[in-house]
């Protein structure tokens, strides 16, 4: 039987992969977030650990909420591009169906919402206040009309980028 030097049977150092930084989000809920509050904007009220649409409780404390937080400051977590000649000539009926989307998803996840939709004449561009709104109004635009949808988190932290296009 051959014995292996012990040189072969440890992993080299891979040095092509360099850590990934990391990218502070100040519009995540702190962790020493107080245990319930409401939001003076939207109305929504944090309560055992995320953020939810009920009744303001009169003991909770008054904190902005990260949705109207960004909205406030006018940075998006997600942004979605949509373009090519079909979403032209079908723009308003894509639209009917985003607005579907988001009064789905804004009901069950309040911290989802459109920031801004605006239309040209080179597509239409939504800014998002997270990034799982993004990738749903994106899947469900690919799955009911086809066409090519690119998601590139570059940094998973800071912003997504979702461009859908269909020639």
């Amino acid at each position: 039987m051959k014995v292996r030097a012990r040189s072969a049977m440890v992993r080299p150092t891979r040095w092509d992969r360099l850590p990934d930084e990391h990218v502070p989000d100040s519009y995540k809920q702190p962790s020493a977030a107080p245990a319930l509050a409401a939001c003076p904007v939207c109305h929504a009220v944090y309560m055992r650990g995320h953020w939810q649409w009920r009744a303001v409780p009169p003991d909770a404390i008054a904190v902005t909420c990260s949705a109207c937080h960004r909205s406030a400051d006018g940075v998006p977590a997600a942004r979605l591009l949509l373009d090519g000649a079909f979403e032209s000539a079908h723009r308003q009926e894509i639209l009917g169906l985003v607005n579907h989307r988001v009064q789905r998803l804004h009901r069950e996840h309040p911290m989802e919402r459109v920031m801004t939709i605006t239309s040209g004449d080179d597509g239409t561009a939504i800014t998002t206040t997270g990034m799982h709104i993004a990738r749903d109004i994106g899947n469900a635009i690919r799955h009911a009309y086809g066409g090519k949808l690119d998601l590139d988190y570059g940094h998973a932290e800071a912003e997504l980028h979702v461009r859908w296009h269909r020639s």
